[in-house]
């Protein structure tokens, strides 16, 4: 059976109709082309968006990715003292800087570079803060202070670290430390608060690679204009980030240079008499209230905090009982004691309370009428008659117990804040405290209660409510030398290319034109006397001198003492003993200085303080005024012979 279906013909296939085959061929192809046409056009499409419509974008995109703004940051402007030294330096310091999004493996980097160069905790904390205010691609400072040996190292195997590099960076330096750190401050790393605080002035862009900011002092008063003005690199990268060439450059604008009216020498001098001791001195020149010296002790090195302060030397000064980290002489708030007895003997005889010739019997105490309350004199026998001279002169307490019974707290505080008083001085620093000129609202205000008439009498002698700052007493003092004119202490001298305007601001420090020039003279001769006078309190401090003085002493009580306790220091620890204030100014008939000097628990203020304002007068005026005199004479002369030279040719 199969055999004869193998044998058999076979069967003829059915016949082919290739007329449909090329039909179907032809609509297989037309659809297929079809299918390429819109593809290509899709392509097309999108090619000519990417290179017509789109071109400014995607080279953008493309220039971004290529081409790198890098910022450069401004040199600091130098500080100088009135005479031209060099007070504040910027030092050339090498640093690694690392690209972070170049860096495939961080924690691998940072694992070899504590081996290589020693990384430490401290530098990769430092570089996170950093870096979460940097812009990308932006190089951040990774390890400062790089020593010789640490850049030889890192050097031999850089080639593996294509996005670090060690370039050069300035830092700051204040080249006499710790005897102007409370007049310069310091600049320190930029935190979180002083990116909120630019921010919020609309200037961050300008510390585009900035590390440091001005924190206190000149440098954080004077930020704007020592900082300068940023400038930027425009450069071509590689796919690694490695700066392949430099298309344009737009140089970064150094901050200006400024310098200050502290005379150096007599700063240095002052903080070497001071011995560390918890004590404030300011002297200001009479003419203008220029501040020659401004020194608060005990201080501490402000070289300490510009590369970054370790938290164990930070707690030390923290911790210290002596209070080295503010300054004495705007943030130190004392009761002022009698040196503001001048100032208000002017203000009682403008307003008729006395007269020059008002004279009362001081029998060692003064009682507040309608009580038994006494009030007690420094002196327990008395002064027995005396009159406005003779009060100042031996600093009667009891006199001036009447003069502020009399006169009332209303009067007598609207006048004291007229010489400065409760209110800041101006001075250019931010560092200041305002003190406090009491009040009858202002005692409601803080104690809920009413002013009495035994709060004017505490008050009458610069003790009770009152509290003022050495650099007030040092301000109020020149009014009275200049007769009323007000002047704001002030520690610029010039911002070179700036014109300094005024420091004065006529909202705040009216001149007193009120008192005729009888009244301030009564004052300043009871000044005098304290000093010339045969039972002067300042007398002794001053004996030889070869110059007229006038001056005046304070002693101010730390607490109050109760109505039948007696003051014994030596029962008494040491933080409980009285403050020692002076304050003078000489020459009398020309005065070129005004100082102001306080000691903290240091007793009398004419036993203590007074002997210190009597040497740095010396040395001001006997040594250091006839210096500068013969510096600038023999820069005159060699002005003059260069100028002759110039014209001989």
């Amino acid at each position: 059976m199969n055999l004869k279906k193998l044998l058999a013909q076979p069967m003829r296939d059915t016949i082919r109709d290739k007329k449909a085959e090329r039909n179907l061929f032809a609509r297989r192809a037309l659809i297929a082309f079809l299918g390429v046409i819109i593809l290509s056009s899709i392509l097309f499409t999108n090619i000519y968006h990417l290179q017509v419509v789109n071109y400014e974008i995607y080279k953008t995109r493309s220039n971004g990715n290529r081409i790198k703004l890098l910022p450069i940051p401004p040199t600091r402007g130098l500080i100088y003292d009135r005479n031209g030294i060099l007070l504040a330096e910027n030092i050339t310091f090498f640093g690694l800087y690392i690209v972070p999004e170049k860096v495939e493996n961080l924690e691998e980097t940072f694992a070899a570079l504590r081996f290589m160069i020693g990384l430490t905790d401290e530098d990769i904390d430092n570089f996170k803060k950093e870096r979460r205010r940097a812009s990308r691609y932006t190089p951040i400072l990774l390890k400062p202070d790089l020593t010789d040996e640490q850049i030889a190292r890192f050097s031999v195997n850089q080639y593996n670290y294509p996005s670090l590099e060690v370039k050069p960076y300035f830092k700051r330096h204040y080249i006499y430390g710790e005897p102007l750190t409370h007049v310069l401050g310091y600049v320190a790393k930029i935190n979180d608060r002083d990116v909120e605080r630019l921010k919020k002035k609309e200037n961050y862009a300008n510390y585009a690679g900035s590390h440091d900011i001005g924190k206190l002092g000149v440098e954080r008063y004077y930020e704007e204009q020592l900082h300068g003005t940023v400038g930027f690199e425009e450069v071509e990268v590689n796919n690694r980030g490695k700066v392949v060439r430099k298309l344009r450059e737009q140089p970064a604008i150094a901050g200006k240079s400024i310098h200050l009216t502290i005379d150096l020498e007599l700063q240095r001098y002052i903080y070497e008499l001071l011995e560390n001791r918890r004590a404030a001195v300011v002297v200001l020149d009479p003419k203008d209230s220029s501040i020659l010296a401004m020194v608060s002790t005990p201080s501490y090195d402000n070289n300490l905090f510009v590369g970054g302060i370790s938290s164990s030397q930070y707690k030390q000064l923290l911790e210290d009982p002596d209070r080295p980290l503010y300054s004495r002489v705007t943030q130190g708030a004392y009761p002022p004691a009698s040196t503001v007895k001048p100032f208000v003997a002017v203000s009682g005889l403008q307003e008729k309370v006395i007269t020059p010739h008002t004279t009362i019997f001081d029998p060692g105490y003064w009682i507040l009428p309608n009580s038994t309350k006494k009030f007690r004199d420094w002196k327990r026998s008395g002064h027995g008659n005396t009159d406005l001279n003779k009060a100042i002169m031996e600093s009667s307490d009891t006199f001036f117990y009447q003069l502020a019974y009399n006169m009332g707290i209303d009067r007598f505080s609207t006048w004291m804040k007229r010489f400065g008083f409760g209110m800041p001085t101006g001075i250019d620093i931010k560092e200041e405290t305002d003190g406090n000129m009491p009040s009858r609202e202002w005692k409601m205000k803080r104690y809920k209660k009413s002013w009495l008439q035994g709060d004017t009498i505490s008050v009458g002698i610069g003790q009770g409510y009152w509290t003022a700052t050495p650099l007030q007493v040092a301000k109020a003092l020149a009014v009275l030398v200049n007769n009323g004119k007000v002047n704001t202490p002030h520690l610029m001298k010039v911002i070179e290319g700036t014109t300094i305007e005024t420091y004065q601001d006529p909202l705040l420090y009216e001149d007193i034109t009120e008192p005729n020039v009888e009244y301030w003279s009564i004052a300043k001769k009871g000044m005098y006397n304290v000093i010339n006078g045969s039972s002067g309190t300042g007398r002794k401090a001053f004996s030889g001198a070869n110059y007229h003085v006038a001056g005046k002493s304070g002693t101010a009580q730390v607490f109050s003492l109760k109505e039948n306790q007696v003051y014994d220091a030596s029962e008494l620890k040491n933080k409980f003993h009285d403050h020692a204030w002076f304050i003078a100014y000489a020459p009398y008939e020309d005065p070129k200085m005004i100082v102001s000097v306080i000691l903290e628990n240091a007793g009398g203020g004419s036993s203590n303080a007074a002997p210190i304002v009597r040497q740095i007068m010396d040395y001001y005026l006997n040594k250091r005024l006839p210096e500068i005199a013969n510096k600038e004479h023999i820069d005159s002369l060699n002005k003059n012979i260069q100028i002759g030279k110039k014209y001989d040719r």
